[in-house]
């Protein structure tokens, strides 16, 4: 996991990178850098380390899971919790499906979708300690999942950056997202060996860490600067609804969707998205919310 360097691979795009899976693969010109995946149609999530010491705004190429490149850049890092936010260029338009986000417990089955290399194994295996409090490398007191992967690799560094899917109902219902491979513990027996132990920080964990994710921050872009009101005379009409007061009230109502679990956080920061989008667009058309 942490200390993979870059490497320049020739891979099969016609293998682990097709069908119609979120996950993508970062590079800097031909040099790999690692996985990460499309946590909303605008943001991919990843490890930090990964990006092997890029600075904010650094301009990356994305390989998609169906082979298209597009680009991005290095919007947000948190290295205090080894996470990184990649936003695509606004000119791409991503059609790939975006997953559901989902909540593991400890005696869940998991499994890595995202693999370095078409000769590689996908990783799975058990939820061996559900969402808890984990120390990482970067210093943070995360929210993360302790894993045990079936497969013993010595070296999983190549995974870092991928999703962690969970495995519900014996397979039969459609797996969603629930961390992102940050870490490798070491063999208790022998420091000088990793163990087949992984952590991922949870999906809850990467949306409160960055606040692009929270597109609040968007509407004070258009909203005007707030003024006193003033006393209307007696044969004033009353005043109108407060501008953007639809669009703020659907904010809103999505977060309590959010707090009761009705939809998961990954399909509530896309909604938004294209809320306040949509917002900024008419804005900019001249028309009127």
């Amino acid at each position: 996991m942490r200390g993979d360097q870059p490497r320049v691979v020739e891979r099969d795009d016609g293998d682990s990178m097709t069908g119609a899976g979120y996950w993508v693969e970062l590079y800097q010109a031909q040099q790999r850098l690692g996985g990460g995946f499309l946590l909303t149609r605008r943001f991919v999530l990843t490890a930090l380390h990964c990006l092997s010491g890029l600075p904010s705004d650094a301009h990356v190429g994305i390989v998609l899971a169906d082979g298209q490149r597009i680009g991005g850049r290095v919007c947000r890092q948190d290295k205090d919790a080894d996470l990184a936010l990649v936003e695509i260029h606004a000119e791409h338009q991503v059609t790939l499906p975006i997953p559901a986000a989902d909540v593991a417990r400890g005696g869940d089955r998991w499994r890595g979708p995202y693999r370095p290399a078409a000769h590689e194994v996908h990783l799975s295996g058990n939820v061996s300690n559900g969402s808890a409090l984990h120390q990482c490398v970067g210093g943070a007191t995360i929210e993360a999942l302790q894993l045990t992967a079936d497969q013993v690799l010595g070296d999983y560094s190549g995974y870092s950056g991928g999703p962690v899917e969970g495995v519900l109902d014996g397979g039969s219902r459609q797996p969603a997202v629930v961390g992102i491979l940050i870490e490798q513990a070491q063999d208790r027996a022998d420091g000088t060996r990793a163990a087949n132990v992984l952590f991922a920080a949870t999906i809850g964990e990467a949306m409160r860490r960055f606040d692009h994710l929270d597109v609040a921050h968007l509407i004070d872009v258009i909203r005007p600067p707030r003024q006193e009101p003033e006393t209307p005379a007696d044969d004033e009409p009353p005043s109108r609804a407060p501008r953007f007061a639809g669009t703020e009230a659907l904010l809103l109502q999505l977060d309590e969707w959010g707090q009761r679990q009705i939809m998961d956080s990954a399909q509530i920061a896309e909604l938004k998205f294209m809320a306040v989008k949509a917002l900024i667009e008419n804005e900019a058309a001249g028309g009127s919310v």
